[in-house]
């Protein structure tokens, strides 16, 4: 006689085969908003094959293969030449070739072409996060080069490209190119003035020779690298080939991979420059920091969607569980505390979203020549970056922990956002870095503050915390003793005063009156699931779910 011993119960199902962009209330109304009438139905089609594909098991295995299978640094052959290559898992370049082909690294070519691309980033970033790197990288370089409009005119159109392509072959053998960034050395870190990487001009106009090294070095496989290095008219950006035109290998030495606490997947590196490595000159000599502030400012945008994904997947995964699971005789998602706390993580995930598709609209609207839109990315972007990536890694903690001891087990894929989700706020500076750079926005580009001002000005006598919490933050510009110390705090109400204003402007009432309540008015306590009472918990938990079952 065999007897049944084990039997699988009361376990949610896999969160798969649902579309993750249009179960997403927060990310499709935003998209719906700010994208043109004249290509919304062909762009909304588009985010729904990229989101149906983000949510089947396919593509999830990809990203669970792609972090169980870490790149490998070969850096010599096996006759002994050096050959610095870096090996990934088929998965890997699943991914990266997907989210290429879905036009992820091109926002520069269509119309409302950084809104639909950031919203692609949000949805197919969340299968895995690690290739986002190199996605990002090689969107961003694009408004570098541009400062060199003879480079651009080669390098623009590979970058922009559908076509993935992971050869190290000359880029004129390739239908497309990725691209990566070096800027941060061992002495400097952040400093990137006290770079000691030395640049000597070659006989060819535009070419010059390297010697130094880079600490950080974001994707190493790829063909080409925007770097700053000390030329004799002081720090100055170049695009350094992985491979020269003529087919040889450029000196490029990768002395090893970092060893990190998450973005397993993405090999960063420490790389060598001997004096040999061929690099063309990127806009000016001395004016490197304006040249590839271009593409920091592309990519701490990316930080704040990727930062956003990450919450966004974390809370899907939480209410997914919750609605699949009972205990104490019912449901776990109709618990009044187990409400509480996912209508609380629900909150931070939306004003998330809907911060980030504002900026990315706003981007668009910036490059088609809106100057009022341009000064207000120069100070939101930053105040974004600082609050958006701070608060991924409590709300992904918390989204664990409602999953209990399942959670805590890797096959739920929990501890991988969790370890993925500190990176975005270190990465393209630190907080410091963020608040920093607002105060200088402030003091020096009064535009920023008026673009800001009339931003949060459309949402006045719509809520009185609102208008509160707007009146406090003048106050607190208002006293510039000591201001930097207290930067922190200022660029924390900033987020959240903008979020705070866009929601009251297009979110459904009980989330407005909950976000307003708790992160503006001192209802909400330090934890999440401290919501005051009365407000409609349930239809914040709804919109977060991503399958809402009849």
């Amino acid at each position: 006689m065999t007897r049944s011993t084990h039997s699988v119960t009361n376990q949610a199902t896999p969160l798969v085969g649902y579309d993750v962009f249009g179960r997403d209330a927060a990310l499709s109304e935003a998209f719906a908003r700010h994208i043109g009438a004249e290509v919304a139905e062909e762009a909304t089609a588009e985010l729904s094959a990229l989101g149906r594909a983000a949510g089947s098991a396919e593509a999830q295995e990809w990203g669970a293969q792609a972090n169980a299978n870490p790149p490998v640094l070969r850096t010599h052959d096996r006759y002994g030449n050096r050959v610095d290559e870096v090996d990934f898992h088929p998965s890997w370049h699943r991914l990266l070739g997907h989210a290429v082909s879905a036009g992820l690294t091109d926002a520069w070519s269509r119309p409302h072409g950084q809104l639909r691309r950031t919203a692609g980033f949000l949805v197919w970033t969340q299968v895995e996060a690690g290739h986002g790197c190199p996605v990002s990288m090689t969107h961003s370089a694009v408004p570098a080069l541009r400062a060199q409009p003879e480079l651009a005119a080669v390098w623009e159109p590979l970058l922009t490209s559908r076509a993935y392509d992971p050869a190290l072959r000359p880029a004129r053998e390739k239908a497309g190119v990725l691209a990566g960034m070096g800027m941060t050395e061992k002495q400097g870190g952040s400093d990137v003035r006290a770079n000691t990487t030395r640049a000597e001009p070659l006989a060819e106009p535009g070419a010059y020779a390297l010697t130094g090294h880079k600490w950080f070095c974001s994707a190493p496989m790829s063909d080409a690298f925007l770097v700053l290095a000390q030329a004799p008219g002081g720090l100055t950006c170049f695009l350094l080939p992985r491979v020269l035109p003529d087919g040889a290998r450029n000196t490029f030495l990768v002395q090893r991979l970092k060893d990190k606490l998450g973005n397993r997947s993405n090999a960063s590196s420490e790389v060598e420059f001997d004096g040999t490595t061929v690099a063309w000159r990127v806009g000016e000599e001395g004016r490197g920091v304006a040249t590839i502030i271009e593409m920091v400012s592309a990519t701490r945008l990316d930080c704040v969607a990727g930062s956003a994904a990450i919450m966004r997947q974390a809370v899907a995964q939480a209410a997914h569980h919750a609605a699949g699971r009972e205990a104490f005789g019912g449901k776990l998602i109709d618990k009044p505390l187990m409400r509480n706390v996912l209508a609380d993580l629900a909150l931070e995930s939306e004003a998330a979203t809907a911060l980030t598709m504002r900026l990315a609209a706003a981007a668009d609207a910036a490059a088609a020549g809106s100057a009022q839109e341009r000064h207000l990315l120069r100070l939101a972007v930053p105040a974004a970056k600082y609050w958006v990536t701070k608060r991924c890694v409590p709300v992904v903690a918390e989204a664990l922990e409602c999953l209990g001891g399942n959670g805590y087990v890797e096959e739920s894929g929990m501890p991988r956002l969790l370890r993925e989700s500190p990176l975005n706020s270190i990465w393209e500076g630190s907080g410091n870095v963020q608040a920093l750079d607002v105060l200088r926005a402030l003091q020096r580009e009064p535009g920023a503050l008026n673009a800001f001002l009339a931003e949060v000005g459309r949402a006045s006598g719509a809520d009185h915390r609102l208008d509160a919490a707007v009146k406090d933050l003048l106050t607190e510009m208002s006293d510039l003793e000591g201001i930097e110390a207290r930067a922190r705090r200022l660029v924390e109400r900033l987020a959240l005063v903008l979020q705070g204003t866009l929601l009251v402007r297009y979110a459904p009432p009980a989330v407005a009156d909950a976000f307003c309540a708790s992160r503006l008015g001192g209802e909400g306590g330090g934890a999440f699931g401290t919501l005051p009472g009365g407000g409609d918990l349930g239809a914040l938990v709804e919109r977060a779910r991503p399958v809402n079952e009849a």
